[in-house]
This record gives C-alpha cells, sequence and structure tokens, in this order.
C-alpha cells in the first residue's frame, strides 16, 4: 500500500512522512520506503524544472516507484507537493493497480507555510526570482478526494501518525498497534 502526502512546502509533509515511516518500521517490522520530494528531485528528476509538465513528469515518476514497491507487497510514502489533481489522479490509479491508496492532504495554510519557510522559497518566489512556485505563482488544487485531511499548525506529529495509522489499521494494510 502507498500513502501519499500532498501539501504546500512547508506544510509538514516530510515531517508526518518520516514520522509515519518510523512508526510503521517500528510497530509492523516491515521496511517502508520513503519517496521524498526533496529527495526525489535530486535523485530521480534532477533533470526537470518546474513548469507544469516537468512537475507532473515529476510526480509520476514518484507514483510508478510507489506502484512497483505496492505491487512487491511493500509499503511506500510518498510527499511531494503534487499540486495538480488530475496527476494525483493518475498516481491513485497506477498504485490502486497493485493495492491500497491513501491519499493525504496536509491542508496547513499557505500563511503559516510561508511563516515556517526557513530556506527563503517564498520570498523568493513573491520577489519573482522562483517563477512557477506553488502557491505563489502556480496553483494549488485541493485534492477532493483526500481519505484524511490534516492542519499541522492545530495536530500535532504524534496524533497525526496515530490517526494514520489507526486508518491503515482500519483498512486492513496494517495490524492495530
Amino acid at each position: 500500500m502507498a500513502v501519499f502526502f500532498t501539501g504546500f512546502s512547508g506544510a509538514g509533509k516530510s515531517t508526518l512522512a518520516e514520522a509515519l515511516r518510523d512508526r510503521l518500521e517500528a510497530t509492523t517490522g516491515r521496511p517502508v520506503t520513503l519517496l521524498d520530494g526533496d529527495e526525489v528531485r535530486t535523485h530521480l528528476s534532477s533533470e526537470l524544472g518546474f513548469s507544469r509538465e516537468d512537475r507532473d513528469l515529476n510526480v509520476r515518476r514518484i507514483g510508478w516507484v510507489a506502484a512497483e514497491i505496492v505491487r512487491h507487497g511493500g509499503l511506500a510514502i510518498c510527499a511531494p507537493i503534487a499540486p495538480y489533481d488530475a496527476t494525483r489522479k493518475r498516481v491513485r490509479a497506477m498504485v490502486e493497480a497493485h493495492g491500497g491508496f491513501l491519499l493525504v492532504h496536509v491542508a496547513t495554510p499557505l500563511d503559516t507555510c510561508e511563516a515556517r519557510d526557513i530556506k527563503g522559497l517564498y520570498a523568493r518566489a513573491r520577489a519573482g526570482a522562483l517563477p512557477n512556485f506553488t502557491g505563489v505563482s502556480d496553483p494549488y488544487e485541493p485534492p477532493d478526494d483526500a481519505e484524511v485531511t490534516i492542519d499541522t499548525r492545530t495536530t500535532p506529529v504524534d496524533d497525526a501518525c496515530r490517526a494514520l495509522v489507526a486508518r491503515l489499521a482500519a483498512e486492513g494494510f496494517v495490524e492495530r498497534p
């Protein structure tokens, strides 16, 4: 099965994904593959830019890798921004051909994400130095099909992980802790 996080840069996707990976590895004894958006960009999609076409291709690559992990009985956690609804739906279809898929919308508001931005990406985007930046000069299409929605302003990481593991257990993907 694959857990797919989506949300703005700085929403908390990577933090939640890492915590969920650690919790699942500890409770299931199974390895979990984390496909973090920044890491995938570095190692799998380094030639891509940030045009709509390149973003789609990057997310489809993540989806293909996740589908292969699921096809072979593994657990995948994906944490890209994945701003476009149609691309997320394509990834869902790829993964669901082999197993389960849980879409998690990390719905932390844009102003909170900007306030957290230690890399200064939002400021650079607002100054025009980073074109096609999600939430500033490029759209983010919130999902209407997320199974779970989390706002990291109000939900601590441990609580979010407990809720996600409970959801995965209720769906039969992991044993109840």
